[in-house]
């Protein structure tokens, strides 16, 4: 299960994910942020409370990171120490703005 909780202040969006990004749940997150970019500059993706990423989430994330790319920035922070390895695992933690 994933949680989504939006905040939007302005062009700057922060999404605060809470639960399990997979292939179960990976749709409903990049339904979330199709829904939202689109007049964003900024994205921050919250993930203190996200238990597990799977291949499929950090897809989602790379696929956000490609848009903001384009259209401003993105950064991912309170990343937990097992997600933090799965970044560092994977070389996101070289793709990723992580704060």
């Amino acid at each position: 299960m994933l949680n989504i909780q939006k905040t939007i202040d302005g062009s700057c969006a922060t999404l605060v994910l809470e639960g399990r990004l997979d292939s179960v749940t990976s749709e409903e997150l990049e339904n979330e942020l199709v829904e939202t970019l689109d007049d964003m500059t900024e994205l921050v993706l919250d993930l203190e409370k996200l238990e597990y990423l799977s291949s499929a989430g950090l897809r989602v994330l790379l696929s956000a990171q490609k848009i903001m790319n384009k259209k401003g920035s993105m950064k991912v922070t309170n990343v937990c120490d097992t997600v933090m390895e799965i970044f560092e695992v994977t070389g996101f933690s070289d793709i990723l703005t992580i704060e």
